[in-house]
Parts: C-alpha cells; structure tokens; sequence
C-alpha cells in the first residue's frame, strides 16, 4: 500500500509540474496542449510551460489578461478562433516572443488598438477575419515586421491605413474579402499599395467596392484615379481636432453618400467644397449680363450712326438737286461771255 501511495504521489506531482488543466490533453511528444471546446471563459492556468501549440477553439473566451501566457513562453502556434473576444488589450501576448501563428477568427472584435501585437519579432501568420472590425490602427506593433500572411476578411472596414501595410515589409499574402469597401479618397493610399504589393510579387483577393453606388461591386484597381479626387486638407485636419465627433460625421457622410461623386459613401472631408461653384456662378452671371449690356450700347449707337448717316445722305442729295442744279444752267452763258471775249 505504501508503495502505490508513493506512486500516486509522483504521478500527482509530475502532474503539477506539468501544469495540465483537468479539462485539456496535454501531449508531450508534440508539446500541445489541446484545451479545443472546453468551456473555458478564460485562458486556462496551469499550462505546461514547455508547450509549443495551444488549442483554445470552440470556448466561450471573452477575455485575455495581462499574465494570460506568461507561464508558456515557448508557444509558437495560437489558436483562439470561435470564442467570445470583443477586444484585445495591447500587450496581452507580449511574453510570447516565439509566436509564429496567431489565429483570432470568428470572434467578436471591433476594432484593433495601437500596439496590439508588439513583440511578436517572429510572428508570420495573423488571421484576423469573420470579426466584427471597423477599425484598424496604423501599426500592429513593434517587432511585427516579420508578417507575411494577413487576413481580415468578412469584418466591416471600410477603408484601411495605408501607413499600416507599409510598416509590413514581408507580407506575401493579403486577404480584403468580404468587406464594405467605400472607394473614395479616403481608399487611394490602399489602391497605390496595392498595386505595388501585386506588382512586386504579392497575393491578394483584391478589393471591391460597397460604396459610393455608382462604383459598387467594382473591383478597385480598375476605378480610374481620377474617380476618387482628393481629401481636402484643411477637413480633414478639423476632423482630427474633433475625432470625438467622428460617429456623428460618419453617419452624416452616408446620408450623402448617393449624391456626390467625388466622395460618395466616405467622411464630410470628401465631400467636394460647397462655395465654389455658386461664386462662379455669380462671376459667370455678371459677366454675362454686362457683355450683354454693353454689346447692346454699341448695338445701339451703331444705329443711330446709320440712321443719321443716311438722313445726312438724303439732305445733302437733295439740297444738290434743288440749289447747285439751276445755278449751273443760267449761269453758263454769262461764264462762257468772258471766255469768249478773251478769244476775241
């Protein structure tokens, strides 16, 4: 009997050691633990630190804190799709400095923070889609340099930061599908990007175009650049010293997004200046109205010229008729007596 208390006893302890959860499989040749519909609300603790592949899918996670891996340092592969997230704190995977797949599919994310994946220096594959996202940041994160696959298909961007695909100089592939794109200004950087990113090499689903209407179900890359014109700088500054306004403006820039070409379906800053084109039209109206006046003045004293020029045509006629034409004729003989007598 002592024996087998002694066996139990080192039995329960290298299972302390090893730190499986009663709900998990931990399989130590492959170094996963498979904790894969559970039930777990919360990252499970007592992992065994030398795991490499952690299967949390299918739970009912809707939370990552702080300390959430910081017993397993060495995971390579995460995997947390079909679970209950809504957010993610920046910082909650920063211990996992080996992490080379991150899999946050079929959740409820809206949107990602600043930051969210620093110090992920190996991380390659972030797959982000069938969210809820409206928003992206402008960087993941320091270190995330190394990414090569990223996906955000099926959530709801409308537009995404050039600058943030920039900041991932190894991407190769890309996934856009099943998002409402507005192809407006706002979406000219993403179609620079992307054309440089499919020329040198990169894969992409491409993008095609919600919104404005006239431009729906369009693939972007074959919307001339002219189409989208530009974003007025001097909006869109103002839109940043009252970003807390910017749902507000949102929906104020759908309620125009069928009427405007050059914006339709973006923010207030893209749709084209108002004042414009009525100063143009007073400008062209006065100038029209002028011309017309001033044509007619000349019109006018060309008329009267005629006029009086034929009524001084007609006086002068007959002032010859009548005075110059009976004084030739008596006065021709008594001009020829002179001349005649000279002869003589």
């Amino acid at each position: 009997a002592g024996n087998w208390l002694l066996v139990w006893s080192v039995i329960w302890l290298a299972h302390i050691a090893h730190g499986c959860p009663d709900k998990c499989l931990c399989h130590t040749a492959s170094k996963t633990a498979d904790c894969k519909n559970r039930g777990f609300t919360e990252v499970p603790a007592h992992l065994p630190p030398e795991i490499q592949i952690l299967q949390l899918q299918n739970n009912h996670i809707w939370r990552i804190n702080q300390n959430a891996f910081t017993a397993t340092p060495l995971l390579k592969i995460l995997d947390l799709s079909n679970n209950s997230l809504s957010s993610v704190a920046p910082g909650a995977f920063q211990k996992l400095r080996y992490l080379q797949v991150l899999n946050l599919t079929r959740n409820l994310i809206h949107y990602i923070e600043n930051k969210t994946f620093s110090f992920l220096p190996h991380l390659k594959e972030l797959d982000l889609s069938s969210n809820s996202i409206i928003r992206l940041p402008e960087t993941f994160g320091n270190s995330t340099g190394n990414i090569t696959l990223l996906s955000v298909k099926h959530n709801k961007l409308q537009k995404m930061e050039r600058i943030l695909l920039e900041s991932l100089p190894n991407l190769k592939v890309v996934l856009f599908k099943d998002n409402p794109w507005q192809c407006n200004c706002n979406i000219f950087g993403l179609k620079l990007w992307l054309e440089s990113f499919l020329y040198r090499g990169g894969i992409s689903d491409g993008i095609i175009c919600s919104a404005p209407g006239i431009r729906k179900g369009k693939d972007l890359l074959k919307v001339p650049y002219e189409l989208f014109g530009a974003c007025p700088l001097r909006t869109a500054h103002m839109h940043l010293a009252s970003s807390h306004h910017h749902g507000f403006e949102h929906r104020s820039s759908l309620k125009h997004s069928h009427h405007s070409e050059l914006g339709d379906g973006g923010r207030v800053s893209c749709e084209p200046k108002p004042k414009p084109r009525p100063v143009s039209l007073r400008h062209a109206i006065a100038t029209v109205v002028i011309t017309g006046v001033v044509c007619g003045i000349v019109c006018l004293m060309m008329l009267a010229a005629a006029v009086y020029g034929c009524a001084y045509a007609a006086i002068t006629a007959k002032y010859h008729k009548e005075h110059l034409a009976p004084g030739r004729q008596h006065g021709t003989p008594k001009e020829k007596e002179p001349f005649e007598s000279s002869l003589a």
